[in-house]
């Protein structure tokens, strides 16, 4: 999730592989796939530094992550 703000001031999280797009027309538009759009006062270029930080933080847990040995077959399929 990144965090933005509204424009009264209020901080809320949104999930960032469901954006859109973002529009900056003065101000800065999120438009989210099931076309709810929110109003924010970061730049789009925040935005995208905010989703961007956000993937990359994704990719570096994964990572850090131990690799998980597929199931066994049950006896019956082997």
């Amino acid at each position: 999730m990144i965090v933005v703000t509204r424009l009264n001031k209020s901080r809320f999280a949104i999930n960032p592989d469901l954006i859109e797009r973002i529009q900056e027309n003065p101000d800065t538009v999120i438009v989210m796939v099931n076309d709810a759009k929110y109003v924010v006062t970061e730049s789009m270029d925040e935005v995208i530094g905010l989703v961007v930080k956000y993937r990359a933080a994704v990719v570096s847990r994964a990572r850090l992550q131990e690799p998980v040995a597929p199931p066994s077959a049950p006896p019956s399929l082997r």
